[in-house]
């Protein structure tokens, strides 16, 4: 089973298994002090639950209906985890999308098809439980990417987003001093891989980004979502406005 790893607030792995369905769980981060991102994890938002009297679904306006990927049920140490301890899953099929909506006099289609295994933002949606599987309704800007492989260096980003295989930070300080995984400084240098198409304007159309693939650019250090690819390779995903300077 290959995977590909992503981390927000922790660290997530999207998993395809052979039948090539997609599973994803993520793995926590708490920060010391940070007492209101924990009170926030919390927090549980209850699914609505639609009744099996009604046999479809159908996301209005630019809104796509996800059916959400398996949470693991063990660590990777192979602890059972109860299921009040399994994290919530950031990726899933699109299962149907809306009619698209109007800009200006545009109307402009959902540019995601049906059966797509993506990724959306951690906390983007309405959660339902629909045939007896979980699902999250959400606007189309919520999804950050689509998987087109088992591998993130693969991934297509959306709207104006941009995929970065992220320099690896140095091991040593100028001194020789070995630093530890902990002590390293966050790296905020990549290289593009991809880019979206670009956001719409107000008459609808897409405007291209000011970066391309290829590009070594600097980016704001605390922006994105962090991916790990199946080498090990440090990827993230950001929108264009936190890539503040391309280098050469």
């Amino acid at each position: 089973m290959s995977s590909v790893q992503l981390s927000g607030a922790g660290v997530a792995a999207v998993a395809f298994n052979n039948n090539n369905s997609l599973r994803l769980s993520q793995t926590s981060a708490l920060k010391v002090g940070s007492s209101r991102r924990m009170s926030q994890s919390l927090v549980v938002k209850a699914a609505t639950v639609v009744t099996p009297k009604y046999t479809s679904l159908k996301p209005l306006g630019d809104r796509v209906l996800v059916k959400l990927g398996v949470a693991e049920e063990k660590t990777m140490g192979g602890i059972l985890l109860p299921s009040s301890a399994q994290t919530k899953p950031q990726g899933g099929e699109i299962v149907a999308v809306g009619g698209g909506r109007t800009i200006g006099d545009k109307k402009v289609e959902v540019s995601i098809p049906t059966g797509s295994q993506v990724v959306y933002s951690k906390y983007a949606g309405t959660e339902v439980e629909f045939n007896n599987s979980k699902h999250l309704i959400m606007k189309e800007d919520d999804i950050i990417g689509i998987l087109e492989s088992d591998d993130v260096k693969d991934m297509k980003p959306l709207s104006n987003r941009v995929l970065i295989k992220v320099t690896e930070a140095s091991d040593k300080t100028d001194g020789g001093l070995i630093l530890t995984e902990t002590t390293k400084e966050k790296p905020s240098i990549g290289t593009v891989v991809a880019v979206g198409p670009g956001a719409l304007d107000e008459e609808g159309n897409r405007q291209p980004l000011s970066v391309s693939a290829g590009s070594t650019v600097l980016y704001s250090k605390y922006a994105g979502g962090e991916f790990k690819g199946a080498d090990g390779t440090n990827y993230i995903v950001l929108k264009s406005s936190d890539v503040i300077a391309e280098l050469s």
